[in-house]
Order: C-alpha cells, then sequence, then structure tokens
C-alpha cells in the first residue's frame, strides 16, 4: 500500500486531486525554460560581449541535457519512486536559477550561464516522468480505466506555457534584465520542492522492493549518453569537419544496443523496446511531430519578419492561433481515450498546413497567415495529445517514467533536426523561396506521419473499450 501524502489517505474511486499541483508544476518546468531563454539570448550577447555562436549554447545546452537526462532520470524513478528523484530535480532547478542570478557579469561568464543551463536542463528532466509515473499508479489504485482527462490536464498545461513563456520572458528582461529569466526558478523551483513535499508519496507501487530494486546500468547510461551527445552536436554543428561525432555515435550505439541486450538489468530494455512496434511509432511521431512544429514555430516567425516584413511583436501575434487552437481541440476531444482519430485528422491537418506555406509571398494578407495558424493548430493540440495517450498504453507499467523519458528524447531530436532543416535552407536571410522549400519539407513529413498512421493497426486498440476519462 502507497504511503498517502500529507492531508490524509488518497480518496477511493477516483484520483487523487492533490497530485495535480506538484504533477503540473513539475511538466511545465522544462518547456517554460525552452522558450524563455530565446527572449535573452540578444541582452545577454550585448551585456556580456559574447557572439551569436556561443549564446546560441544557452540554447544547445539545455537541449542537450534534457534530451540525455529525460530517459535517465525516467529509470531512476522507475526503480527509486517519484518522490526522492522530484524534489532532487527541484533543487538542482533552485540551484540553476540561482547561479544565473548572481553569475559576475564579464566576458567569461557565458558559461557560467551555459552550466546553470545544463544544470537547469537535468533539474527540469524529472517533472514529466514523474507524472507519468503517478497518473500510471493511481491508475492502477483506482482501477479508472481511462485517464485520460488528467492526459489532457498535463497536455493543455504543458501547451499554455509555451503560449506564455516567450511573453513572460519579454516582461521579466523588460523590467529587471535578463538574469530574470534565471532568476524566475527559484520560486519555481521552490515551490516544487514544497509541493513535492508535502503531496508525493514516498511510494507508489510500481516501483519495486528495496530488496529487489535493480541494479543501475552505468555502463550503459554512460554508452547511451556518449551516443546522443556525440549525434545532437553533429546535428547542431552540421559540417563536414565534424563528420567523426555521427561515426563516434553511430558506434556507440551499437556498442549501446550490444550491452542493453546481455545484461538482466537494462538501462533501456532494447529487446522489449525493439519488440513494441507501436511504441516505437510512437516515438517516431513524437519526432516527426516536432520537427514540424518547430520548424513552423522559428522558421515560419523567421520569415514573418525577413520576408513578410512584420514586426516581432505583430509577428508573435500570428502565431497565437497555433497555440490557442491546440489547446482548445485538445480541451474538446481529451475526454475521450481513442487516438488513431485524433492522429489521422492531426497528420492531416499537418499535411494542409504545409500546402498552405506553399502559397505565401510577401504580399500575402494576414488572414491567410492567420488561417494556416489556425489549421497548425490542430494536430498541435490532437497529436501531442494522442502520442502521450499512446505510449501510456503502449509502454511497460513498470517503465513508463523511462519510456515517458524516451519519448522526451526523440521530442528533442526532433527540434534540433528542425533547426538544422531551416538554419541550412535559409542561410543569412529568411527569404519566401527558402520558406516555400520548408513548406515541401513539412508536406513531406506530415505524408510520412500520416502513412505510419494509416497502417498502425495497433491504434485503434487504444482505449477502444475505456469508458469516458474521469474530469
Amino acid at each position: 500500500m502507497p504511503a498517502a501524502p500529507i492531508g490524509g489517505p488518497a480518496p477511493e474511486g477516483r484520483f487523487d486531486r492533490r497530485l495535480l499541483a506538484p504533477m503540473m508544476v513539475g511538466s511545465i518546468l522544462n518547456p517554460i525554460n525552452t522558450a524563455i531563454i530565446a527572449v535573452a539570448l540578444t541582452p545577454i550577447g550585448l551585456a556580456l560581449g559574447a557572439p551569436a555562436r556561443e549564446t546560441v549554447w544557452l540554447v544547445s545546452s539545455l537541449y542537450l541535457a534534457t534530451a540525455i537526462g529525460q530517459p535517465l532520470v525516467g529509470r531512476l524513478v522507475d526503480i527509486f519512486g517519484v518522490r526522492s528523484l522530484y524534489l532532487l530535480g527541484a533543487v538542482l532547478v533552485t540551484a540553476a536559477g540561482a547561479i544565473g542570478l548572481l553569475a559576475p557579469e564579464n566576458r567569461d561568464s557565458i558559461w557560467w550561464l551555459v552550466a546553470a543551463r545544463v544544470i537547469l536542463g537535468l533539474g527540469t528532466c524529472a517533472g514529466y516522468p514523474a507524472a507519468m509515473h503517478m497518473i500510471r499508479a493511481e491508475a492502477d489504485r483506482t482501477g479508472l480505466a481511462s485517464p485520460a482527462g488528467i492526459l489532457t490536464l498535463l497536455s493543455v498545461t504543458t501547451q499554455t506555457i509555451a503560449v506564455i513563456a516567450p511573453a513572460l520572458g519579454g516582461v521579466l528582461v523588460g523590467a529587471w534584465g535578463w538574469r530574470a529569466t534565471f532568476a524566475v526558478n527559484v520560486p519555481l523551483g521552490l515551490a516544487t520542492l514544497l509541493l513535492g513535499a508535502l503531496f508525493l508519496p514516498r511510494r507508489t507501487g510500481l516501483e519495486p522492493a528495496v530488496q529487489d530494486r535493480p541494479r543501475i546500468d552505468g555502463i550503459g547510461i554512460l554508452l547511451f549518453a556518449v551516443a546522443m551527445l556525440a549525434l545532437l552536436v553533429f546535428l547542431q554543428n552540421l559540417a563536414p569537419t565534424l563528420i567523426w561525432l555521427l561515426v563516434v555515435a553511430l558506434v556507440a550505439a551499437a556498442a549501446f544496443a550490444w550491452w542493453e541486450r546481455r545484461i538482466p538489468d537494462p538501462f533501456i530494455d532494447v529487446r522489449v523496446l525493439w519488440g513494441n512496434g507501436p511504441l516505437l511509432l510512437s516515438y517516431v511521431r513524437s519526432l516527426l511531430t516536432a520537427t514540424i512544429s518547430y520548424t513552423f514555430v522559428y522558421g515560419f516567425t523567421q520569415w514573418l519578419e525577413d520576408g513578410r516584413g512584420l514586426s516581432p511583436t505583430v509577428a508573435g501575434l500570428v502565431l497565437l492561433p497555433v497555440f490557442a487552437a491546440g489547446i482548445a481541440v485538445a480541451l474538446a476531444f481529451g475526454r475521450r481515450p481513442e487516438v488513431a482519430g485524433k492522429l489521422l485528422v492531426g497528420s492531416a491537418a499537418q499535411l494542409v498546413a504545409g500546402i498552405l506555406v506553399l502559397f505565401m509571398t510577401g504580399s500575402s494578407p494576414i488572414w491567410f497567415l492567420v488561417l494556416a495558424m489556425l489549421v497548425l493548430g490542430i494536430p498541435q493540440g490532437l497529436n501531442n495529445l494522442a502520442i502521450q495517450n499512446s505510449l501510456y498504453y503502449q509502454a511497460e507499467p513498470e517503465r513508463i517514467a523511462s519510456s515517458a523519458g524516451l519519448l522526451r528524447t526523440f521530442f528533442y531530436l526532433g527540434a534540433i533536426v528542425s533547426s538544422v532543416v531551416y538554419g541550412n535552407v535559409y542561410g543569412a536571410r529568411a527569404t519566401t523561396e527558402g520558406l516555400h522549400v520548408l513548406g515541401w519539407v513539412v508536406v513531406g513529413i506530415a505524408a510520412v506521419f500520416l502513412v505510419l498512421t494509416v497502417f498502425d493497426r495497433s491504434l485503434a486498440r487504444i482505449g477502444r473499450d475505456a469508458p469516458d476519462a474521469e474530469t
């Protein structure tokens, strides 16, 4: 019987609502820090005398730390439970905020800030895997066949943060300077620490007993980290002189697969994963979704300013319908656990959005741009929600947290792939011709996504016999 959080025993037959606050706060730490730094890059560069090639590491470092750390921390959550890893993550987030706030203002301080972002990335790794672990544990405790309402709330929360984070960053920088984008993590980290200490149970029932805990696969973790680090750095700095990094990534990945197959307690059970085709397809869909989403959010935004001649403020307003429509469709359809229909509609909407881009010019009316963003908002809401729900049903219960962490790894890999795509397509300036190339890229990726969805018969079984979710 899992230990009850402070405030009395967990209610019988329904989700313990006291868990919602720590779950939601923990889950937003990563997306808010992913977006909030964008508005601070230029002020940081000016204050420290750091060129763009150095300030970009403030973005890349968090991507790298998160992509590597999410499955690692998720696996530790599966073994040791949510509470200890969640609280440790909160401490790291608070410490990272303090480092950024107190870093000296000189030429070398940029690397202090990069270190803070690495710590921040690792600290935010616990939130989402812990939330998925708790949802699974509560479903087992209550017998709730479909926690789709809770999963929808988790999805909507992170999407809402994606809407407000850039604006929040702009307000903070305008009022208190670039340090505020780091300092905001101090109260957020302390709030996370308090909520976790008050409401998260010491045991959930999903983690093994102390005497049955598997050994930590240190070699597997190291090989995975080397493979991911080499691959992600290569993708971030695509150049013939760095091809050796791709070789290192492939060798480390091969060694990782060989090692994981021969030990009894692997970091990532590649035998089960390889035999779980539906879960692998969910990871691929996450990568494709992120590639399309980030290509639009960043690549399209650049064109709005360079090619269409809009101000940054107006360009930001044009993007708002993406997130507004995403939240609306997630709220409208999230209570149903089925995913096949969501993914089919979402993949078709991605395809339409890519086609609309092909007809854009430097004189396209604002209403046409907003229409395209509204269409893009449909998959923004449906695909992310459906992929998250798919993972819940496809992953092994005892590995739900590590599976959720690996999902985030694929998502951030897609984000990095998108930066490579629009960076190489545009070059020095975001032209309309370059935008059309991006449109064809989106159309191609969306077509692959649609094919993977149409021919994946396993999707029809997810949530088919489940009742409406708890609201």
